[in-house]
């Protein structure tokens, strides 16, 4: 029973959220159990263009480190906005929620092409918590007890903690970065005068992720029936003798 409902509730999951957490999760119990190593995943531009390693413009995204706190905090964040953001404001909009995926992964990337950033996946986290905070700016936010603040300061809140641990923040600033343009891009640009909306889901996107629902009242055409034999209809046409 236990099993079957952790089944059901983790299918449960909207699908990117769920592939994307799991990716992390697999990649890191990888690590962990020596099936793999941090140097055969960490992004160098080197290795992916002149070896032709090119998994590692994934795989950069998918390890957070190895097992300890700042890995179960980064996947606590990571989970809970994908999550938010897919029921949310991508509700039935799957292949713009991928979209953003492809358009925060490829400027990241650009970026780590100059920074000599190893692993992208703590700044995507920051983005997706950049966007959700920008479209949620009037909830109320609590950490840990300590401090109360509003949505939109949440990643400054994060970065500042980060700070506390004595990690840089540059990787903090690029999410926060790729996170407004993103936002500006596809919230405040098309909605000023004179602007228009730049981020357009490619139509490949939409037709794998978000195929058009079939309309419950179509009646279809004697001819799209695939039984259909016209022969048939001129057999029995109407005052035709059929004796």
């Amino acid at each position: 029973m236990a099993y079957q409902g952790f089944t059901a509730e983790y299918l449960g999951i909207p699908a990117v959220t769920r592939a994307y957490t799991t990716a992390c999760v697999i990649t890191t119990a990888a690590v962990q159990l020596d099936l793999l190593t941090p140097f055969q995943l960490y992004f160098n531009p080197d290795l992916i263009f002149r070896k032709l390693q090119v998994w590692r413009l994934l795989t950069n995204f998918l390890f957070f480190g190895p097992l300890g706190f700042s890995f179960f905090f980064n996947m606590i964040f990571l989970y809970r906005y994908c999550r938010m953001l897919e029921e949310g404001s991508f509700r039935g909009r799957t292949a713009d929620f991928i979209f953003m995926f492809l358009f925060g992964g490829f400027l990241m990337t650009l970026f780590g092409l100059f920074a000599g950033l190893f692993f992208l996946g703590q700044a995507f986290t920051i983005m997706l918590v950049y966007v959700w905070s920008r479209r949620n700016p009037y909830i109320r936010m609590n950490f840990f007890g300590l401090l109360n603040f509003q949505a939109p300061f949440l990643p400054w809140v994060l970065m500042g903690f980060s700070l506390l641990l004595g990690n840089s923040i540059l990787i903090d600033l690029l999410g926060i970065a790729v996170g407004h343009v993103y936002y500006f891009l596809e919230d405040v640009f098309p909605n000023q005068p004179g602007g228009k909306k730049l981020l357009l889901t490619p139509g490949f996107l939409k037709l794998v992720f978000d195929p058009p629902e079939e309309d419950p009242n179509y009646n279809p055409l004697p001819e799209e029936n695939p039984n259909y034999n016209p022969h048939l209809e001129e057999d029995h046409a109407p005052g035709q003798d059929q004796n």
